[in-house]
């Protein structure tokens, strides 16, 4: 989503931008027109896209709510977000139309459908005031829960001609070859527009964009020391059990001592008991649970409507990935652990006398 929605593996601003961004500084924009031709010759792209991304004021009526726009080239973002494929009524906007997309949340809150008109007022790149009036022809479901708030699409060409920006675009995001360096070919494509145009840019990475992404390595960190945590737990309860078992039966080890078992030979016993049972036990139920994983895999977690006020490039649809090899490893561990649980109770009950043994009830 991150690279898809906001930055691509490469974002290009003007050098400036960042700094003003909070007041819109629109005429802090990049030359799209010049900047393309780089690009295309750059074996290391595979594709770039130029985008506009503005606040502005919804008019319908007598009713105003704050939006944010976005300018695209729908035809250029094919490598980016599969548009088609999001849109569950109507069409995509034209090049060339005053033509909207628009979340099917802030269409729904705004009782507003395919054919409806909206008004769109916004500061220009010059620090006036424009306003454009768009048709709704297409509302789309995004995965990321705040795209369908308060987002609408339209095409960059009637964006640019809105807020006077005539070949420039805000921001360029490019993605790249399997094999390129996303440090490596940003700083190269930097480069080459300074000494080509004349101008400096901001162009950076993806992973030295986006503070979230910074957030969730830390967070992964974390995430192993609660997931030791639950093992632990998990583990007591089984080790718990287990001794239970074991001291729940002593009179059936007196009976066994008395009718000639070694102390060996019962350890050996419960040992092998235990083992057999844990493999089965933990075999379905790492079964079952690979299961039920690998089935929320395919059909996702919706939690749109939970995230519909969370403003982060996080999807609102989650698909939990399966590994066998996780699987794997959880067998074992519980296998292991259930196993070693039986040792210590059926060694010290081995070593009870057969008469002490047969008096517990």
């Amino acid at each position: 989503n991150l690279k898809s929605y906001y930055t691509g593996q490469v974002r290009i601003q003007h050098a400036d931008f960042e700094k003003y961004e909070r007041y819109n500084p629109l005429h802090l924009g990049v030359d799209w027109t010049n900047i393309e031709p780089i690009l295309a010759k750059n074996s290391n792209v595979q594709s770039a896209t130029p985008r506009i991304n503005f606040p502005a004021n919804m008019y319908l009526g007598e009713k105003t709510h704050g939006v944010m726009g976005v300018g695209v080239d729908f035809a250029k973002e094919e490598a980016f977000i599969d548009f088609p494929s999001l849109v569950k009524e109507g069409r995509l906007p034209e090049t060339g139309k005053n033509e909207i997309l628009m979340g099917f949340a802030l269409a729904r809150d705004m009782n507003l459908g395919l054919g409806d008109k909206i008004t769109l007022l916004s500061t220009t790149a010059t620090r006036g005031s424009n306003a454009f009036t768009f048709q709704i022809v297409g509302i789309a479901g995004f995965p990321v829960a705040s795209l369908n708030v308060n987002t609408v699409w339209a095409p960059i060409d009637r964006i640019q001609r809105f807020l006077g920006m005539d070949g420039i675009a805000q921001e360029i995001l490019v993605m790249l070859n399997d094999t390129a360096d996303e440090n490596l070919v940003a700083t190269q494509i930097g480069n080459e527009i300074e000494s080509k145009l004349g101008i400096t840019t901001d162009t950076r990475s993806w992973r030295d964009l986006n503070k979230l992404y910074g957030m969730l390595r830390i967070a992964k960190v974390a995430y192993y020391f609660i997931a030791m945590f639950f093992f632990v737990l998990g583990s007591t309860v089984i080790i718990n059990t287990t001794m239970m078992v074991i001291f729940e039966r002593m009179r059936e080890i007196g009976t066994l001592s008395a009718l000639g078992m070694q102390g060996s030979e019962l350890t050996r016993l419960f040992l092998l008991e235990g083992f057999f049972i844990s493999v089965i036990g933990s075999f379905f139920g790492a079964l079952i649970g690979f299961i039920g994983i690998y089935y929320l895999g395919k059909v996702g977690l919706d939690f749109t409507e939970a995230l519909s006020g969370v403003d982060m490039e996080i999807s609102s649809i989650l698909y939990p990935e399966t590994s066998v090899l996780t699987a794997i490893l959880v067998w074992a561990y519980a296998v292991v652990i259930s196993t070693l649980s039986t040792f210590i109770p059926s060694r010290h009950a081995s070593k009870i006398q057969p008469v002490e043994a047969l008096r517990y009830v």
